[in-house]
């Protein structure tokens, strides 16, 4: 119930804030409002002052009253970016603004103060369906401005919400047309194809549309972790692949090394006693030798030479 009543109050306080901007009343006409309304008394004292009936005094304060609530009413000013829709008798008489001008209270009304500027409308899709069964959710930002106030004035009732809608409604249908991976990848085409889109729907009503732009799509959460394994699982791929590659290298770079020792023995030992070399003269460091290797390059006598060698350096 008191929600109800909340509810009640901000919807009356909205229309009352409404019919108050309507009015548009200026500081301006305000001011000289005021300022007539002084003359009338000052004009008021100086009727009592002279000593003329009462009737004068009260002639006076209806004239200055009624010329005042007339200035006060019929001055307005419009801003830099703001246009005037004026209805005569019902029926559209001309656009106003900016700047100040008159109209005739009782005859002429204001409707609508249409705002010439670029305005910003964010607008989303939630659980909407792709082509291929996906439902995601889309927030985007539609960019646009009124370039015939006459048109958005007459041509449709609300023209701010009527172009919320259309883009809210252009965007399910684009979604619907497209794929998942479509739309992740393809945002700029989806803002192009959105703009246009948009832009007929709304030529009609006076209202072009700058720019569409998508922030953001949200998948569903089963379907990322899906995607996040699929993306682990095709880098655990290409690191596989980049580690055969490199294992094929090394073996054809130590193919081509085998040629230089296939012809010469002598090499081939000296490489070897380098080896056992590197690997004996570490503290404590243990090397294993095949024994085919033991007998056909004498790397035994070759590591007991070594080993006097390093015990006659420790002594």
């Amino acid at each position: 119930m008191n929600i109800s009543l909340s509810a009640t109050k901000s919807s009356k306080a909205s229309r009352d804030q409404e019919a108050f901007d309507q009015l548009h009343i200026s500081p301006l006409a305000i001011t000289i409002a005021i300022f007539i309304f002084l003359i009338g008394v000052l004009i008021a004292f100086l009727i009592d002052l002279i000593g003329l009936n009462e009737n004068w005094v009260a002639a006076n304060f209806v004239i200055v009253g009624l010329l005042a609530l007339y200035v006060l009413f019929a001055l307005k000013i419009a801003r830099q970016w703001e246009k005037a829709v004026v209805l005569r008798l019902g029926k559209f008489y001309k656009l106003q603004g900016p700047g100040l001008f008159w109209i005739v209270p009782l005859i002429d009304y204001i409707p609508n103060w249409i705002d010439h500027r670029v305005m910003v409308t964010p607008f989303n899709a939630e659980k909407t369906l792709t082509k291929d069964t996906v439902p995601v959710d889309v927030d985007a930002v539609l960019f646009w401005m009124v370039w015939d106030a006459e048109k958005a004035s007459l041509e449709v009732q609300d023209y701010r919400g009527a172009i919320s809608w259309a883009a809210q409604t252009a965007l399910r249908e684009i979604i619907g047309q497209m794929t998942l991976a479509d739309i992740l990848v393809g945002r700029a085409k989806m803002d192009t194809e959105l703009q246009k889109i948009i832009d007929e729907r709304t030529t009609p009503w006076g209202i072009s549309v700058q720019s569409v732009e998508i922030r953001d799509v949200i998948i569903p959460q089963g379907l990322e972790d899906a995607m996040s394994q699929q993306a682990q699982a095709e880098r655990e791929r290409q690191s596989r692949v980049i580690l055969g590659e490199a294992e094929m290298q090394v073996a054809d770079s130590f193919a081509e090394a085998s040629k230089a020792y296939a012809n010469n023995p002598t090499a081939l030992h000296l490489r070897a006693m380098n080896m056992l070399f590197e690997g004996l003269k570490e503290k404590g460091a243990l090397v294993i030798v095949p024994s085919s290797a033991v007998d056909t390059m004498n790397l035994g006598g070759m590591s007991g030479i070594v080993a006097m060698a390093q015990q006659n350096q420790a002594k």
